[in-house]
């Protein structure tokens, strides 16, 4: 019988010879694997794709990650989008980024729902009272890692303080931060100031051609015009066309036009990852629109750190609470998960835009020197915000009152000294050493705390405030 020749897509039927099928397992298997931050996941990612299974070079990847690094949103979602666009597509880039947050959506959302319907009670707030003081010390951690990377030599050590001074003391919004901080940069990169001066390419040997991919551009990824622009009208109209429909539907006040609002301007401003911008989340979820309290978000981000999935995810508990609290006619518990959903929809959908629309242009933008200037400037005040946002944490942690200090045009928050938590003190102290003296692991350390509190609570010797 004579075999039929059936014509297939290129996504089915790759040069590469990695099937459709085959691919969305191993990004499956990445998903549920993604704990521990973006550097756990990327170097995870490196592992399968770069040394395991050989689907791309070390040049391509570095080459991918240096892009995903210049753009707003979590980096290793985006790279995992790039990949999976790179070998199949745009359905493998959609394949590739949603599998690796949809075990972060379902955790996060359930973990929402039994935080809302049980948090008052002692023991989950005990619970939740021990993780506090092990995101603290994961916060820190984060600083020190970031800040050997990125502060090389005074230029980076002086934009670092700079940034923040600037969201500290002057309350400076964090998207004029980086903003000015690219721009310092690329200045400075343009004008050959040596601090500023990244490292344009990926610095990878040119001849690590023996991966399945190859080191050659595959066939669509030659940028057009057309495309681009067939890419940017899809994108946001899914992106912006609910924004729209709930804006005039609704109205601004709207709980859940204000949710698809506000996370729409983060997913623009999203430079650093998770805890850069969770430091002006807070500041507008908690004292703008009083969503929640400030150790709720410290809540939100214990969840993001013990599921897969990017640590961005804890804007799907803010918009849950957020929802949940102001449902208007919806039974609370609905209004929450829709809430959630809404957030992480206009959180993630952008993604994907960046990642389609400029994945073609890479290759000019990964010799610039200008624009790696900008960046390795933009990383550097990062660092000062992620300081501030260690510095909140600690505070509204160990503190039971936090009030404010005017000192000219400075506002400080300063904390009542009476009103130390002894045992939160302890716990967090217990975590720090945990982290940096034991080298010891995030579940470790997630879970140590979390029982701890647990144990103190029924011991009667401390806990969460009533």
């Amino acid at each position: 019988m004579a075999e039929t020749t059936v014509a297939r897509p290129a996504a089915e039927n790759p040069a590469h010879g990695v099937s459709f099928g085959a691919a969305a397992r191993v990004w499956a298997r990445i998903a549920l694997l993604s704990f521990g931050g973006p550097a756990g996941q990327i170097a995870l990612m490196h592992r399968v794709l770069v040394e395991e299974k050989r689907w791309v070079s070390e040049a391509r990847f570095l080459h991918a990650l240096n892009y995903c690094m210049l753009l707003p949103g979590p980096e290793a979602q985006q790279l995992a989008t790039y990949l999976g666009w790179l070998m199949h597509r745009t359905s493998g880039g959609i394949v590739a980024g949603g599998l690796f947050i949809l075990p972060g959506v379902v955790a996060i959302m359930a973990l929402s729902m039994i935080y809302a319907a049980f948090g008052g009670l002692g023991v989950v707030a005990a619970l939740f009272f021990g993780l506090k003081a092990a995101v603290l010390a994961i916060v820190l951690q984060a600083v020190v890692r970031v800040g050997r990377r990125a502060l090389k030599g005074s230029a980076m050590v002086a934009v670092a303080a700079a940034a923040f001074v600037a969201i500290y003391a002057l309350a400076v919004p964090f998207p004029l931060i980086v903003a000015a901080a690219a721009l310092v940069g690329y200045v400075g990169a343009r004008a050959g100031v040596p601090a500023f001066l990244g490292q344009a390419g990926h610095g990878a040997a040119a001849g690590d051609d023996d991966s399945l991919l190859g080191d050659g551009d595959p066939d669509h990824a030659a940028p057009s015009a057309r495309r681009t622009l067939a890419v940017a009208a899809v994108w946001l109209a899914l992106w912006l066309v609910p924004v729209a429909a709930l804006l005039v539907l609704l109205g601004p006040d709207d709980v859940f036009a204000r949710i698809a609002v506000f996370f729409s301007k983060m997913a623009v401003v999203t430079f650093g990852g998770a805890y850069a911008v969770l430091a002006y989340v807070a500041q507008q979820a908690v004292d703008t629109y009083g969503w929640l309290k400030p150790g709720e978000m410290l809540d939100g981000l214990g969840l993001a750190e013990t599921t897969p999935g990017p640590l961005i995810m804890v804007l799907q508990f803010v918009g849950f609470l957020a929802a949940y609290r102001d449902p208007g006619a919806l039974p609370p518990m609905l209004a929450g998960v829709l809430g959630g959903l809404l957030a992480t929809w206009v959180t993630f959908t952008p993604c994907f835009l960046w990642i389609f629309l400029g994945a073609p242009h890479v290759e000019r933008l990964r010799r610039n020197r200008a624009l790696a200037g900008a960046l390795s400037a933009v990383t550097a005040a990062v660092v000062g915000v992620i300081l501030n946002l260690a510095l909140w944490f600690a505070v509204h942690t160990i503190f039971r009152q936090v009030g404010e200090v005017r000192l000219g045009p400075l506002v400080l928050d300063m904390p009542r000294w009476a009103s130390v938590d002894v045992a939160a003190l302890a716990l967090a102290a217990i975590a720090v050493v945990a982290v940096f003296r034991l080298k010891a692991g995030l579940f470790t350390v997630l879970g140590g705390c979390a029982a701890a509190g647990v144990a103190l609570w029924l011991a009667g010797l401390g806990g969460p405030a009533g």
